[in-house]
Parts: C-alpha cells; sequence; structure tokens
C-alpha cells in the first residue's frame, strides 16, 4: 500500500486519531464517514494505492461546484481542528485478499503516526436475537483497552458491548494467529460450507481490520449497528453522531447548513436518483 501526498498538501502530526469503514450491509460505515468529512470541513490530503482495492472512479463527493477532482477508491482527509484524519473506501477488497489489505492498512497507520483507530461498521439486522426497542437504535462496540475487551469510555457514553466477540473463537484466534508476527500457531479458517453461525462475526471486513490494528498495538474502537438493506441514512446519523461523542466532539461546532448540526453530503442528493417527472400522473 503507497500512500500518495496530493501536491501542496502536508500531513499533520497532531492527527493522531484515525476514523475508517467497514464495509458491510448497507453501507453504513462509509455514509458516516461522509457525513463527518462533510460536516467537519476536513480536506482530502492524498489517497493510498493498494493492489488488494477493486478500482473505481467517481465524481467529487463534497463540493458544490465542478472542480475537476475525481473520487478514489480509498482517500485520506484530515480536519487539524479536531485532530483526527479520516480515510474514505469507496470500493471493495478484492475477493480473498481481506487479510492482506488489512495488514496494509494497518501497516500505514502503525507507520503514519495513529495512536487510535475508530472503525465504522455495520451488522446484519436478522443478526440480533436481543432486541431492546425501549432503548432506540442501539450502538455496539469492540475495543481493546482493556484485557476483558471492555470500554469503560464507551460504557459511560451508553454504547452495548459486542458479547458475540469470543477472543478463543475458532475464527477470532484464527485473525489473531494471521497478524501477531510471533504466532507459532497454524489455524485455518473455516471454509464457506463450514461456516456457522458464530463464525458470522469474525467473517465480517471490521473483524480482520480490529484483529490487524491490535497486532500492530494500536487502540481500536469499532462502533457498530444493526441493519438492513434499504434506506439507511439514519443508520449512518447514528454512527457518526456515536463517533463524535466517542471522540468527545461537540456537533454544534460543525459546519452544518442553515445552523444545522450535520452538512449533508452533496453527492447524496443523488443517492436514489432524479425525481421522478410528475407531469406523467
Amino acid at each position: 500500500m503507497e500512500f500518495v501526498l496530493e501536491e501542496g498538501k502536508r500531513v499533520h502530526e497532531e492527527c493522531s486519531t484515525l476514523i475508517l469503514p467497514a464495509l458491510s450491509i448497507g453501507n453504513v460505515g462509509q455514509l458516516a464517514v461522509d457525513l463527518l468529512v462533510a460536516s467537519t470541513g476536513a480536506e482530502r490530503v492524498g489517497y493510498l494505492d493498494d493492489p488488494n482495492l477493486l478500482p473505481c472512479v467517481g465524481n467529487d463527493a463534497y463540493g458544490l461546484l465542478p472542480c475537476g477532482d475525481l473520487a478514489l477508491p480509498l482517500e485520506v482527509y484530515e480536519s487539524s481542528s479536531i485532530a483526527t484524519a479520516l480515510a474514505q473506501q469507496r470500493s471493495p477488497v478484492a475477493k480473498g485478499m481481506m487479510i492482506k489489505f488489512a495488514e496494509n492498512i494497518a501497516d500505514f497507520a502503525a507507520s503514519s503516526g495513529k495512536k487510535h483507530v475508530v472503525l465504522l461498521s455495520s451488522l446484519d439486522f436478522q443478526r440480533l436475537h436481543n432486541l431492546d426497542m425501549s432503548r432506540g437504535p442501539q450502538v455496539y462496540y469492540l475495543s481493546n483497552s482493556e484485557t476483558d475487551e471492555r470500554d469503560d469510555h464507551c460504557e459511560r457514553l451508553g454504547f452495548g458491548r459486542l458479547h458475540e466477540y469470543d477472543s478463543e473463537g475458532r475464527c477470532w484466534k484464527y485473525l489473531s494467529s494471521v497478524f501477531e508476527e510471533k504466532s507459532k500457531e497454524e489455524l485455518s479458517f473455516p471454509s464457506e460450507d463450514e461456516l456457522e453461525d458464530i463464525d458470522y462475526y469474525p467473517s465480517l471486513p471490521f473483524a480482520a481490520l480490529f484483529s490487524a490494528f491490535k497486532a500492530r498495538g494500536l487502540k481500536v474502537t469499532c462502533l457498530l449497528c444493526y441493519c438492513s438493506e434499504g434506506d439507511n441514512i439514519p443508520d449512518a446519523f447514528l454512527l457518526a453522531e456515536a463517533a463524535s461523542k466517542l471522540m468527545s466532539l461537540s456537533p454544534d461546532k460543525f459546519h452544518g447548513e442553515e445552523g444545522g448540526k450535520w452538512r449533508i453530503p452533496f453527492s447524496w442528493k443523488s443517492m436514489y436518483g432524479a425525481p421522478p417527472d410528475m407531469s406523467m400522473f
């Protein structure tokens, strides 16, 4: 993985926190990063070139006017005012290459001086067995800040711990052994035909990324929400607000529209295509 710095830009060393999505159902993590980039006024400082990502290109997602900037598969933004870097991943990882991609981006984070990585992702709503509607939409977390996988800060914020994480589970142990250089265990990940219900969580991209960052000695916090495919904008707001609380950021200071806290990314205006031609009715 190669980091390419944009002409005339520089990397701010004080941006020691990295927020990035882990692709999953509904693309909620990506939408949440879109919200954070647009609302914090973060500027693109470069992009990451990785052979394990599928190629893609598109129009600038945030600019109101066409200025010729292109959106690339994996871009890096920084906001020095909140000492945070954000990476936006716009294309999926090639099949079978998730481990290598996680290893590469973990190496980038460690070598660029990042101290804390915040992963934003989503989980299949059908996997949620203990539904408590009285609390409203719930954010779950996975953290390596304590030996028992608990995080007092996340607990105080009202986030629920992801109890499905089992460090001794066969797939979680496999991920740990892959990324830990000193590990002598020779484990293998089950094939698709051998996967069981308990293997759902460690089979997702966030699990590989969490294990890779953890093996590099970085603090990692995963913020997760359950959702279904469809209009996932409310879920994106849920995760973006959770990330803001985790980082002690005040949305009141964001560059919102018309006094609002959040700035809606310009690309969202065409998320569902053009409105219907009313003359047909």
